[in-house]
């Protein structure tokens, strides 16, 4: 076929939404198309092989130099294949902090508060826990309370309880704020990423074409409309078109890449790569926020926590036994098993910063070897005042783009992550953590701003949530309007976590599949009003 009523751009966590939603029934003719694989292998279907999926799963981009953080260059890992980062990502279930939605809705996003939002995250949700207001127990994408965590994960929580930093159950119920075990994106002991809750059920569906290792390469516009999408696969060259529309879910990298690829986006940065200019669009690829994270990390005279020692490795291998045959213990974790919400600033109308606690030692993003074992703690500034952009590096869609998230720019992030260390290290010098006989790494003074300004700078980088570069509102500007319609161009919409307005306040899974779940919807909708 070359021809399809609707053609999804990205199998991510939105674009497998999308999909799914639209191709149940059989009556829509759809065209997913994905740059990666399958990702359908026991390396993915593994919660602790997470680590070392790097390869054909991972674009592993990187940033250009950052100001903020010593000019050094950045790692953006991204999903790449069926599933996008939610086969490669922590699995983490958070949904963001009513507050970020009801936000949206004041920023002029009409139909995105929080009581707009809440029935989609149910809809999506199959949580073991059951069924309740805050909470879906019959939809695709199943969440599980972790079945394997280690004592130190626990410890943490223990030690923030110590210092009146209350305990949690659900992180997405009545009140975000407090310190507890993460609920993740498992079943049975395994991964369960958007492809699987939404696209592997109904692959072999006759009205649904999955084409996979294949790059867009642009859209096709025709009187101002968007027909169709050029692709390649190897040498081979093609165009496939849509007779209703495409929905572009590439996320927030690679969906204005490929709109500034097809003329849409800065007028003056097109022309500058011959492009031709089809709509002088500056939001896009503007307005990119992400999480800038600082990991405090400590060595352990305990051997509790995961660690490369002959102990440590003869566990793991015991491990990968043990989960083959069961698919229960050690291989089952997260790594980010425990964490919490906190407001570090006095005017945040909602927890400020995030913590992910790890029980291993992390450097540069678990790409660096550390011998022994210990214990490391993220802190992240959840709503960054600080803007960067994505451009594009080449004309070439197989090239990636110039990403900037301007980190640190704006001295608001220093200030907040600042307070989110220094909480990182009185957690960690509490029991019983602390009786793990914790040595920092990163030792610095701090009670000094500078020395530990300079830490900071030194060591930090993005927490993977990139957002924003499509954003949505009713404004003029803005790229895609409430119904994720693209603005001055028909037959287009945008789904994924490149429309959000603002940060949302914790990790971008489960809102990206939201939004995949809402953009769907919208499609359906313009069908019947048409």
């Amino acid at each position: 076929m070359d021809q399809y009523d609707y053609i999804v751009i990205g199998g991510g966590s939105a674009g497998c939404a999308v999909t799914g939603r639209l191709a149940v029934g059989g009556q829509r003719s759809i065209c997913l198309i994905e740059a990666g694989g399958r990702n359908n292998d026991m390396r993915v279907k593994t919660p602790g092989m997470m680590p070392f999926l790097r390869g054909s799963q991972n674009y592993r981009y990187e940033t250009v130099p950052q100001k903020g953080l010593n000019g050094r260059v950045g790692y953006q890992p991204r999903g790449r294949g069926l599933g996008g980062s939610s086969a490669i990502n922590a699995m983490i279930y958070i949904r963001g902090n009513a507050w970020d939605y009801d936000n949206w809705a004041a920023m002029g996003c009409d139909g995105w508060a929080y009581e707009d939002v809440l029935p989609w995250f149910k809809k999506a949700e199959a949580n073991e826990r059951g069924a309740d207001d805050y909470h879906g127990a019959g939809g695709p994408l199943f969440v599980s309370d972790q079945h394997y965590t280690n004592e130190a994960s626990r410890a943490f929580v223990q030690s923030a309880a110590a210092l009146q930093l209350n305990e949690t159950q659900d992180f997405n119920g009545e009140r975000q704020a407090g310190f507890g075990i993460y609920q993740v994106t498992q079943r049975k002991g395994e991964r369960w990423s958007a492809s699987r809750a939404y696209v592997e059920p109904i692959r072999n569906q006759q009205n649904l074409d999955i084409r996979t290792r294949t790059l867009v390469e642009k859209l096709v516009i025709e009187g101002g409309r968007v027909t169709g999408v050029a692709i390649r696969r190897g040498r081979h060259r093609e165009t496939i078109y849509a007779r209703r529309g495409v929905i572009l879910s590439a996320g927030a990298f690679n969906s204005p890449q490929i709109l500034m690829l097809s003329g849409i986006g800065p007028g003056n940065h097109l022309k500058a790569h011959d492009i031709p200019v089809t709509l002088d669009r500056p939001a896009v690829g503007s307005n990119l926020q992400d999480h800038i994270d600082y990991v405090s990390s400590w060595e352990s005279t305990s051997r509790v926590p995961i660690g490369n020692s002959r102990e440590g490795t003869m566990r793991m291998l015991g491990a990968i036994l043990e989960h083959r045959r069961k698919r229960t213990g050690v291989m089952t974790t997260p790594y980010a098993e425990a964490g919490g919400f906190w407001t570090v600033g006095s005017d945040a109308p909602c927890p400020d910063v995030q913590w992910h606690f790890v029980p291993a030692m992390l450097e540069d993003h678990g790409r660096e070897k550390v011998n022994g074992h210990g214990v490391s703690l993220h802190a992240c500034v959840l709503r960054p005042e600080s803007r960067g952009t994505v451009r594009l590096a080449s004309g070439d869609a197989a090239d990636g783009p110039a990403i900037d998230p301007n980190f640190l720019d704006d001295d608001r992030d220093m200030a907040v992550l600042r307070a989110g260390v220094r909480l990182s290290h009185r957690i960690a010098e509490a029991p019983p953590l602390a009786d793990y006989g914790l040595t920092d790494r990163h030792p610095v003074d701090l009670n000094d701003d500078a020395a530990l300004d300079a830490m900071i700078r030194s060591r930090a980088d993005t927490v993977y949530h990139p957002v924003g570069t499509c954003r949505m509102g009713s404004d003029e500007e803005a790229v895609v309007d409430p119904t994720l319609k693209a603005r001055g161009i028909e037959g287009l919409w945008v789904a994924d976590a490149s429309i959000m307005p603002r940060l949302v306040s914790g990790n971008t899974n489960a809102p990206s599949i939201m939004i995949g779940e809402r953009c769907a919807d919208f499609v359906m909708q313009a069908e019947r009003a048409a």
